[in-house]
């Protein structure tokens, strides 16, 4: 799946330790798309909603969107910013490849 830009979000919790980016892709995300990043954490998928929503929690960040949306977010630990680099890999070499 290409990326086109990784922003800072505007849904900061930063007094907690956490920062938000908004992944924002290609193209709308798929079934498919959603199911890849599984290996990534603990993952939620909620097919069954009108919008479906998806859910992936790691120790040091989680992920979550809605099937149908080009874009999707993630809260990363300030300790961890390395995780970024990682997930904008995971996604950009293995999801949809």
């Amino acid at each position: 799946m290409k990326i086109l830009e990784i922003t800072a979000s505007r849904e900061r919790c930063a007094e907690a330790g956490w920062y938000a980016y908004d992944f924002i892709l290609g193209q709308p995300m798929d079934d498919g798309f959603i199911e890849a990043l599984r290996p990534l954490g603990s993952f939620l998928y909620m097919k069954m909603l009108r919008k479906p929503f998806f859910k992936v929690e790691s120790e040091h960040f989680l992920l979550k969107g809605i099937r149908g949306d080009a874009f999707f977010r993630m809260a990363v630990h300030g300790d961890y910013p390395e995780e970024l680099k990682k997930v904008e890999k995971f996604v950009m070499d293995s999801v949809n490849a």
